[in-house]
């Protein structure tokens, strides 16, 4: 058991060397997509990214298991100024002012949550909400655990959720079993939700979809592979150890002298403990770039395979 230990210590898996360059493929495509359309990253440790960090992690509270084991990867906030935004910006606001007209002057307008897959993110981005259904969905601010419930994995390991502005305006209770239902029971009632006094769900009707409903972020984060037991933990895959010696003499013929020099000495660095594991994988990343490195554990993992 200590020498698996140790071993652990002293090597790099091809999970190490690959989930970076993938993940980071994968993000890139995905945030390239946000950003092309309209979305603009923010610092999470700027104040409004701050405020959206503060109320994210709060609607989590419920669960501290989920809580303490999501990572935030990025914000993204919608400054689009294209023709078609600005006119979805401007119904939202004409919409509201309507609403406001009908319901005694407030249109009760409130932040929600909205979970997905990448893909229908990435499509309601581009081209709002599906019309092809009854209603949606969407989690009040304090209770975002709902909507990570209902986020997709993408290939990347990251979730992603839409925080929108929504007119909710006067609400009915509606049942969850009330499939049928898609608009308002009259013309008493603007939208819907399971309960009055603490609702943990907004529902959209399909007849007001893209002009009460204005996506303003979207936050992505990494969250544990099974959510409060609600669905099946993920089969681990037994790992495939390459030491960091080995991997610098497969390494060395593709690197040329200063980048072989810089790399002996961040392995005498970490031999004597200047530097830790994570820091080593890092570094060799930086030195040999995830392309390379990807090709070589690889090519290292499918021989260890042929030849056991």
């Amino acid at each position: 058991m200590n020498q698996i230990g140790a071993e652990n210590q002293t090597s790099i898996t091809i999970d190490d060397a690959m989930s970076e360059s993938n993940e980071l493929d994968s993000c890139y495509n995905c945030f390239q997509h946000f950003v092309t359309n309209g979305f603009s990253k923010i610092d999470e440790s700027s104040f409004e990214g701050d405020i959206i960090k503060t109320s994210f992690f709060s609607s989590l509270s419920r669960n501290p298991q989920i809580s303490y084991r999501t990572k935030i990867v990025a914000i993204h906030k919608n400054s689009n100024t294209s023709q078609c935004w600005k006119i979805r910006a401007h119904s939202f606001g004409v919409y509201a002012k309507a609403v406001a007209d009908t319901r005694g002057g407030d249109a009760n307008i409130k932040y929600a949550w909205y979970g997905a897959s990448k893909n229908e993110i990435c499509e309601t981005v581009m081209h709002g909400f599906s019309w092809r259904r009854h209603s949606i969905s969407v989690s009040p601010a304090k209770h975002g655990l709902d909507s990570v419930l209902c986020s997709g994995v993408d290939g990347s390991g990251v979730r992603h959720l839409l925080l929108c502005r929504v007119i909710l305006g006067k609400q009915e209770v509606v049942r969850e079993d009330s499939s049928d239902q898609f608009h308002p029971s009259s013309m008493d009632f603007d939208s819907a939700v399971d309960d009055i006094s603490s609702p943990t769900r907004y529902i959209i009707w399909n007849t007001h979809l893209n002009y009460n409903i204005l996506p303003c972020y979207i936050l992505s984060f990494e969250a544990p592979p099974y959510l409060s037991g609600l669905t099946e933990p993920k089969t681990i895959k037994p790992k495939t150890w390459i030491t960091f010696g080995t991997l610098i003499s497969i390494l060395t013929p593709f690197l040329d002298h200063s980048q072989r020099a810089s790399l002996e000495e961040q392995y005498t660095n970490y031999l004597e403990k200047k530097i830790t594991r994570p820091q080593m994988i890092q570094r060799v990343r930086a030195i040999a770039g995830n392309q390379l490195l990807s090709a070589v554990v690889k090519l290292y993992t499918n021989k260890v395979q042929f030849w056991t």
